[in-house]
């Protein structure tokens, strides 16, 4: 299996709370954030994660090399924003496999890839998408469900438990083909959301720990969450 992980996030809400780094290389433990996320592909198998890098890319270069933990490295670099739509397009053009994961880097998900990777491949998704249930989908946005697709992405703001997106889809070569050819633009606004209708993403239900460490408090939680020991 092949990943791509989005890892070129400003940490704009983390300024003064770590140094001036991508927010995958906020320590959490005395490691990178990133770490634990490749922690993952390699425990489940992956054979080469590529790297969507951009803001001050060279600081996950120099920590990570082209190898970590037998886990190949590559790495596609974006001179200017291009959004996470095209920070997957860019990077979609080293991906060698069929069906190609895509996770964020500054958010940990436990999931079994593999499973999600079946099930991916038993309903001829195009695109597949990890769900996982919140007690309070404010922050994200929840997500309505028919059976095992997701039937419409619901707006922010709504204080109640429910299913939201886990930042982690399988990509088939059909999607893919479908990203915008050129400009910056959002993955999930530009894409999922406006075309969900007939993209109808498989929803593969995680029921691990998840956090985004994209502000202070959930990156304060981040610490106690992978504490060792």
């Amino acid at each position: 299996m092949d990943a791509i992980v989005l890892a070129g996030g400003l940490g704009t809400r983390l300024r003064g709370v770590v140094d001036d780094v991508p927010k995958p290389m906020a320590p959490v433990q005395g490691r990178p954030f990133l770490a634990l996320v490749l922690d993952q592909l390699v425990g489940a198998g992956f054979n080469t994660a590529i790297l969507a890098v951009g803001y001050r890319h060279e600081a996950i270069d120099s920590y990570f090399g082209k190898d970590y933990r037998g886990l190949a490295l590559r790495y596609s670099v974006e001179h200017e924003p291009l959004g996470t739509g095209g920070a997957i397009r860019l990077a979609c053009a080293q991906a060698h496999t069929h069906d190609v994961f895509v996770l964020n880097g500054d958010t940990y998900l436990e999931l079994d890839f593999r499973a999600m990777m079946e099930a991916h491949v038993r309903a001829g998704s195009h695109l597949s998408m990890a769900i996982c249930h919140v007690s309070d989908v404010a922050r994200y946005g929840a997500l309505e469900l028919c059976h095992d697709r997701v039937q419409r992405f619901l707006e922010k703001g709504r204080s109640e438990p429910g299913w939201i997106n886990g930042g982690t889809y399988v990509l088939g070569p059909a999607l893919r083909a479908r990203l915008r050819p050129q400009g910056a633009f959002s993955f999930e606004r530009d894409m999922l959301e406006s075309a969900v209708g007939s993209i109808r993403p498989l929803a593969f239900p995680a029921s691990g720990r998840f956090i985004d460490i994209g502000n202070p408090e959930d990156y304060a939680r981040a610490q106690t969450l992978f504490r060792t020991g």
